[in-house]
């Protein structure tokens, strides 16, 4: 049997988010009953780009299970500074650590540390492309605070190009029935075409618009990113887009009493501080839900068997035209690719591109 990795939420069924949502909710309220069900256990959290929340919250979920963590959160601090393949650190790390935890600038490189990981390895975040263990506590805060995953009208605003939260998320609430979406952004920051296609092919009904006053009394739920700085080519860029959608409590004057927002964290100047008063701000108790869906996560994932590596297949050569995808990085990963339609598309980073 092989090992199961989270690199995408969209990898797991539905039942399967039901019953990591309902263990969350469950450690939540029992937290005692789960202190040491992960004792002699270690994780391993390698964290190559900057990270707050998710190490942190990673790191405590694995402590208040009883477990052990080692890892590092600067790269400069590891072998990396002296050159060392994303595979030899996976490849070695795997063999102190019964599961590890990775954050990566590069969008595909949690499913590169997949290929070469002995042990279960957790996507928290590859660039641009995905964060599924936020899009995890998502949906344990949509659990607590709305009741449902299904028949919501959720506003997404503000950089939904290089939001890698909000693609995960639009990713896993289409598969649910009835949920609409409201695409709130610049021409410059709407979603990707691999989003996009996601959507169109899901039946979900979606709208792009470019003023969240005009907007905001339609949703369910809000969720707000900030324009990420570290995303942009320039700083010149980067401050053509930031502070165009704020959330302020006049807008919120506009809004549904059972509205609730969120936001993945951290915030700049994209939710005016007095919005926090507001009993519909929910991103602060989004913070705890992470921790408690990154128990339930770290429990199930710690099931899986260790596995003996598998001789990969000798990839395509076509490149990957997206120069953040791990494959133009690391250059001994077998490239692939899946046909659709005219086009191919990148299995690491879901980039597409015409058929040569």
């Amino acid at each position: 049997m092989q090992t199961r990795h989270m690199i995408d939420l969209c990898d797991l069924s539905t039942e399967e988010w039901e019953e990591l949502t309902s263990l969350a909710c469950d450690i939540r309220d029992n937290m005692e009953a789960y202190a040491h069900v992960c004792d002699g256990r270690v994780m391993a959290t390698l964290f190559y780009e900057p990270s707050t929340r998710t190490q942190m919250s990673f790191q405590t979920a694995m402590l208040r299970l009883g477990g052990q963590i080692i890892g590092f959160s600067d790269p400069e601090n590891s072998s990396v500074a002296k050159g060392e393949s994303l595979k030899d650190t996976v490849r070695v790390v795997s063999g102190y650590a019964d599961l590890i935890t990775m954050r990566h600038p590069m969008a595909g490189a949690a499913k590169v540390a997949s290929m070469y990981s002995r042990v279960p390895v957790i996507n928290a975040g590859d660039g641009g492309h995905l964060h599924p263990t936020q899009t995890l506590t998502d949906l344990v805060t949509l659990r607590n605070e709305k009741g449902r995953f299904d028949d919501l009208c959720i506003g997404m605003c503000g950089d939904l190009k290089n939001g890698r939260t909000v693609h995960s998320l639009l990713k896993t609430m289409s598969r649910f029935k009835g949920n609409r979406f409201v695409l709130i952004s610049t021409p410059s920051l709407r979603i990707p075409l691999y989003v996009r296609d996601q959507l169109v092919k899901s039946g979900c009904e979606f709208v792009e618009a470019d003023n969240l006053a005009d907007v905001i009394g339609e949703l369910d739920v809000l969720y707000m990113t900030r324009i990420q700085k570290e995303r942009f080519a320039s700083i010149e860029e980067y401050h053509e887009q930031s502070g165009v959608y704020i959330l302020d409590g006049e807008k919120m004057k506009l809004a549904k009493e059972d509205m609730i927002v969120m936001h993945p964290l951290p915030r700049v100047d994209e939710i005016a501080i007095e919005v926090d008063d507001d009993s519909r701000a929910k991103y602060f108790e989004q913070t705890e839900y992470g921790l408690y869906a990154r128990m339930a996560l770290i429990m199930t994932m710690l099931k899986e068997p260790k596995k003996e590596l598998a001789t990969l297949p000798v990839g395509s050569l076509h490149c990957c035209g997206n120069p953040n995808c791990i494959t133009n990085r690391e250059l001994y990963v077998p490239r692939s690719f899946r046909r659709e339609s005219d086009m191919l598309v990148c299995d690491y980073c879901d980039e597409h591109t015409l058929l040569p």
